[in-house]
């Protein structure tokens, strides 16, 4: 059987973790893709447990090399990807992979493997709600939440080039229909 992989995409602050860590409960098959980085590991983060950490150049000559479906230099030397080794790993054990990347990573994803892909993306239910939710994590500065803000706004533009829309106005709702339409998806 041909792997699956569900790519989940969001704005910051729109429950995409919170969902995602819902579904993994599930007993669907579902195994969370490790995504790679050239950052150095903070606190106890562990290599191959919250990150795959790699040196830029590392990073750079897997690039080369093909080995990513998608990644992104967010600063200079600071990469974030998804090796395609990581969903290789996850359906060699018989689970469907499931990933959380940005919204150009998702759409990119997605091109690659097309009909064995489903992409979700988590939609907030307005700007104005999302701004009120960062805030009130109280984790952010105002600038970090300005800039989170004017970027979900962009980021929301991709929302149709996903195949499935979830609208997180109620969370108990939100998580009821990603998990109906990843039940879908595995089973077809």
């Amino acid at each position: 059987m041909a792997s699956k992989l569900i790519i989940f995409s969001a704005p910051s602050g729109s429950g995409k973790s919170t969902i995602i860590n819902y579904l993994l409960t599930q007993n669907l098959g579902l195994e969370f893709s490790i995504s790679a980085t050239s950052r150095p590991p903070r606190g106890t983060e562990q290599d191959g447990v919250e990150y795959y950490f790699l040196t830029p150049d590392e990073f750079r000559t897997k690039i080369a090399a093909g080995e990513f479906l998608e990644y992104e230099e967010v600063y200079q030397d600071r990469y974030y990807g998804t090796l395609k080794s990581e969903v290789d790993r996850i359906a060699a054990k018989g689970h469907v992979a499931i990933s959380d990347v940005d919204v150009v990573g998702g759409v990119n994803i997605k091109n690659f493997y097309g009909e064995r892909a489903l992409s979700v993306f988590i939609q907030p239910p307005s700007v104005e709600e999302l701004k009120k939710r960062l805030q009130g994590r109280g984790t952010d500065t105002p600038e970090v939440i300005a800039e989170r803000v004017n970027k979900a706004s962009w980021e929301m533009g991709f929302a149709p080039k996903f195949d499935v829309v979830v609208v997180n106005d109620d969370l108990e709702t939100a998580k009821a229909e990603a998990l109906k339409q990843i039940r879908n998806f595995i089973v077809k």
